[in-house]
């Protein structure tokens, strides 16, 4: 209950997939949905909310504290901004705008208002990311001397696979690296406690060209049909990134799309001067720990086990599995309880703006690198 003595209540932008997330989590948090904004009617039925005629008719209902946004990436920055100015706290999906001009423009609003605004940055939600982070600041790792891994899906695997992600005009210039690079680079600053600094980046476009269909096809499906027209490819299938962390320690990560059987595999290790640890988002519930002179360690989730900062992300007893749904609600968590405070914290317990805008200035860099084949250093925020 916030402050005028009521429940802050949501609205949300965008049905699709990842709309639907944001709908079961807020659901389960107790918080009220008013209505969605979307362009098909089915969206709103099959969430079973009232359907508001306009966007602007949204931003204009009293009954809306928090918009949420999980629209396509070209429509972020202005949404957002809108959602501001009508001061509305504000949820939005990953990459928080197309550069980070826009960005930059949206932490500053956001601040300016004293609106709580946070990005969903959804993995560093799941109770062994805060628990390797625990490993990380503690010392039980030592110094961190590496970061790397992967992020691997195959949905994008076929030319005949399509999705408005792959237009630039609406996705972004960047694909991969910005729809799920995104979320690899975020986690790997924020368990490791380091920023990256530089980067060298290649991307590959293993599809050259794809068979876009003429009518909408939602997240995952696969055109099909005589009814499709060819595409030229400008965004990357692939990106492979070297990266140079504060402080000395060095990383890498390969980001694919087109990787055959990978459904959604967001894979961590980092290694330190006394021990490793990695942990797999297929394989949520087990953190590899790595030890030279004794046996390594497997822990299985259980709020026993885990520090205090795991256990606050994770509600069920051990082996009872908990997944990306359960991350997602566990992100709004502390989200709404600084929507009822009325203000953004001090120090926030979720990603916000601000991390969106160094996600954006860490994009620019890798497409500064990639373009011209060099070192690229990543750009300090230039915030008020």
């Amino acid at each position: 209950m916030d402050r005028r003595g009521r429940h802050p209540r949501a609205a949300l932008v965008g049905g699709g997939f990842i709309g639907a997330v944001h709908a079961d989590a807020l659901r389960r948090l107790g918080v009220e949905l008013v209505g969605l904004v979307d362009p098909l009617p089915a969206a709103a039925r099959s969430l079973g909310v009232p359907a508001y005629e306009s966007f602007e008719a949204m931003l204009a209902d009293p009954k809306v504290d928090v918009v949420h946004l999980a629209t396509p990436n070209h429509l972020h920055f202005g949404h957002a901004k809108a959602a501001l100015e009508a001061h509305k706290h504000v949820v939005c999906e990953k990459p928080l705008a197309i550069d980070p001009d826009e960005s930059a423009e949206l932490v500053e609003l956001a601040r300016a208002g004293g609106l709580v605004n946070a990005v969903n940055f959804v993995f560093r939600s799941y109770p062994h990311a805060r628990q390797l982070r625990s490993l990380c600041r503690s010392g039980a790792l030592g110094e961190i001397w590496s970061v790397h891994g992967s992020y691997l899906q195959d949905w994008l695997l076929r030319p005949t696979d399509w999705n408005w992600r792959l237009d630039p005009d609406v996705g972004g210039p960047l694909r991969a690296v910005a729809d799920i690079g995104s979320h690899w680079l975020d986690l790997a600053q924020y368990v490791a406690g380091l920023s990256v600094e530089a980067v060298l980046a290649e991307l590959a476009t293993t599809v050259p060209v794809r068979h876009r269909p003429r009518g909408h096809v939602q997240t995952f499906a696969e055109a099909a049909g005589e009814n499709v027209v060819d595409v030229a490819m400008s965004t990357e299938d692939v990106a492979y990134l070297i990266l140079r962390f504060e402080g000395g320690a060095h990383g890498a990560a390969t980001i694919s799309q087109v990787s055959a059987g990978r459904k959604n595999a967001l894979t961590l290790e980092l290694d330190g001067s006394e021990a490793a640890a990695a942990w797999v988002s297929e394989r949520p519930e087990e953190l590899w720990i790595g030890h030279r002179e004794r046996s390594n360690e497997l822990l299985l989730r259980d709020p026993s086990l885990l520090s205090s900062e795991a256990r606050r992300s994770t509600t069920l007893p051990g082996g009872h599995a908990e997944g990306f749904n359960e991350a997602v609600r566990e992100l709004l968590r502390p989200v709404y309880a600084a929507v009822a405070e009325g203000a953004q914290p001090d120090d926030p317990d979720f990603p916000t703006f601000a991390d969106g805008h160094r996600g954006m200035l860490l994009s620019a860099a890798i497409a500064v690198s990639a373009r011209d084949g060099t070192w690229s250093t990543v750009a300090e925020p230039a915030l008020a």
